[in-house]
């Protein structure tokens, strides 16, 4: 911040390398969770873009994706999805089709049509940031197990599992071999095939890649960390689809626990905790009368 007090001192207000610096600022916040004021400093930086270049800059492009990744990451769908557009359509016009930033562009938009349930929508989109990256990446890329790995899941949300498997295992594999045992991507990928064969009743072999899951996130994540929380809730789900109600209570309580000292009071993932606390134990009554 002190730097950019003395840039603004030294600087005219619309100089390019002022928006640099609020771009900078914003990459700061963001890193420790403060998205509305990396968003402020993202539209600090477009307002000067906007002023000082011209309407198909790639910096622009770059600013609007940022802004929309901010608007996802706090919730704010309907006004992410513009921002990706806009970024998207200066791409579209100013670089080779299969750029990777195109990829990137459509990838941002299928993450948004998914957490909006639009899930049609949100598959095409990422089979257009699959195909560049498949075009241009090696074959055991990151980014492609990224794609194999969101199609896969948007799979498994449409109801089509052997697909979703298919897509999440292609996922694995690349991260198996190229990935740290102990890799939060790995526990991901598990996870996501976990819950393809939860979604499939096909629950022992659910709950061995949710115990992978599980594993690696005691090993890597403070223990009050909301992912685990998260991983105690999936493998609960299953006890409770298996009718092993206490179970389900015991790792619906660990969630409990967890999410009480990693969240605001006032978080969804709280009242959903509590909500299944009371369908099992709705379910244990009725049980054992």
């Amino acid at each position: 911040k002190k730097h950019l007090k003395f840039k603004k001192k030294a600087l005219p207000a619309n100089h390019p390398e002022l928006a640099a610096s609020h771009n900078n600022i914003a990459i700061i916040y963001c890193s420790v969770g403060e998205y509305s004021k990396a968003l402020s400093s993202h539209e600090k930086a477009l307002e000067i873009q906007q002023k000082t270049l011209p309407s198909n800059h790639p910096d622009l492009a770059t600013s609007y994706s940022n802004i929309g990744n901010m608007y996802n990451n706090i919730e704010e769908y309907s006004k992410a999805l513009p921002f990706q557009e806009k970024a998207l359509e200066i791409r579209q016009q100013t670089l080779p089709s299969n750029h990777p930033s195109l990829a990137t562009s459509y990838n941002n938009i299928a993450s948004i049509y998914g957490k909006i349930r639009e899930y049609s929508k949100a598959l095409s989109f990422h089979e257009k940031a699959l195909e560049i990256r498949q075009k241009t990446l090696p074959t055991n890329h990151p980014s492609l197990a990224t794609s194999y790995n969101n199609i896969g899941v948007l799979y498994n949300n449409l109801g089509e599992y052997s697909k979703a498997l298919s897509f999440c295992e292609k996922a694995l594999e690349i991260r198996q071999k190229t990935l740290p045992s102990d890799h939060p991507d790995l526990a991901t990928s598990y996870n996501n095939i976990g819950n393809v064969y939860n979604s499939m009743g096909e629950y022992s072999k659910a709950l061995s890649f949710y115990e992978k899951d599980l594993e690696i996130k005691q090993k890597t994540l403070p223990s009050n960390h909301p992912d685990l929380a998260t991983s105690y809730s999936d493998i609960a789900n299953l006890y409770y689809n298996t009718k092993d109600y206490s179970k389900a209570l015991s790792y619906l309580e660990h969630a409990l626990g967890i999410s009480q000292r990693a969240l605001p009071p006032t978080h969804p993932d709280i009242k959903n905790v509590k909500k299944g606390i009371e369908i099992v134990k709705e379910a244990m009554k009725k049980n054992s009368s």
